[in-house]
């Protein structure tokens, strides 16, 4: 495959059965061939983005200072602000060439989670920052709760089954910045391969080179979305969850020509997480003779945990 599929979200909230069968057809095949799909159709306006991106680059463009005082030690850049080259891909010693920040969960009638969750780090520099982080984060919460229940029918599944895991779940907002690179980088890139740790990613800011997807040949693919499309992948959550029916794809961004290294890139991933106590055991249906079981059981949290470890953010 050299291309991501396009699906339209449309199709599967639309009352009408082919529509949504068509759609559930079609994300269920390219989760399980590259594990990516472009998805039109979805909860955010154009005016929403082009706030988001106009408040993500005034904040990246303080000052140094003034966005070190809001990277918040102890809680594994979780929340708030982490700063340059402080997070590298499973694996590689090399720091990532990015900053970026963490819009969490708005914990809704749960008290213990309330007090779990650390809390979203308020900028006072820029008034609609924050509101226009918590609105960017619900309705893309919003656009990954439909996408979810249409990969619980495909998996034979009620269709509300994530439902009740995805609820004020340990879901992540990450606006980052790749600043203009100023020098030969010594053996790093904007972001190494890896796989997300999460159920599923719904990435704004794929619209031009610099994201690319292995597939089963192992060639790296572009991944390159429409303004008006939001490029979707499977998380290992969901991999292990699936028993791999369903693919964690590796992906990277890779450094752009020289003559471009003057310029900033933005993207903005929203990784969806479900709550911690959500087992991630493998779904019965999903193990076969042909394809047995190939993870321990464990839980949501427990497998964030051990992946935070490995990327660098929390200690042992």
């Amino acid at each position: 495959m050299s291309a991501i599929p396009s699906v339209d979200l449309k199709d599967f909230i639309s009352e009408n059965p082919e529509r949504k069968s068509k759609f559930i057809k079609e994300i269920g095949s390219a989760f399980e061939d590259i594990g990516f799909v472009a998805l039109s159709g979805h909860f955010l306006s154009e005016e929403l983005v082009a706030q988001l991106y106009d408040e993500i680059k005034k904040f990246f463009a303080l000052r140094q200072e003034t966005k070190d005082a809001y990277e918040i030690e102890g809680i594994g850049g979780q929340r708030g602000y982490t700063s340059f080259g402080k997070e590298h891909a499973k694996g590689r010693k090399e720091g990532d060439l990015k900053e970026f920040w963490h819009f969490g969960q708005y914990v809704e009638d749960n008290p213990r989670l309330e007090a779990e969750y650390p809390n979203n780090v308020m900028v006072e520099e820029l008034p609609n920052f924050n509101s226009v982080g918590k609105e960017t984060y619900q309705m893309l919460e919003k656009t990954a709760k439909y996408v979810l229940r249409a990969l619980a029918l495909h998996l034979n599944l009620e269709e509300t089954y994530f439902d009740e895991w995805i609820k004020n779940g340990n879901s992540i907002l990450r606006p980052i910045h790749y600043p203009p690179i100023k020098e030969e980088p010594k053996n790093a890139v904007r972001a190494a391969a890896h796989g997300d740790i999460n159920l599923i990613t719904l990435l704004m800011g794929a619209h031009g080179k610099g994201l690319q997807v292995k597939n089963h040949n192992e060639e790296w693919v572009d991944a390159i979305a429409r303004p008006d499309q939001l490029m979707i992948n499977v998380g290992d959550m969901l991999s292990r969850l699936t028993n791999n029916k369903l693919k964690s794809t590796i992906h990277q961004v890779v450094n752009p020509p020289k003559e471009l290294w003057g310029t900033s890139r933005y993207s903005i991933p929203f990784f969806m997480h479900p709550v911690s106590e959500m087992p991630l055991n493998c779904l019965e249906d999903c193990v076969t003779a042909d394809n047995p079981k190939n993870f321990e059981d464990i839980t949501a949290g427990a497998y964030l945990q051990e992946r935070l470890i490995e990327l660098g953010l929390v200690k042992k």
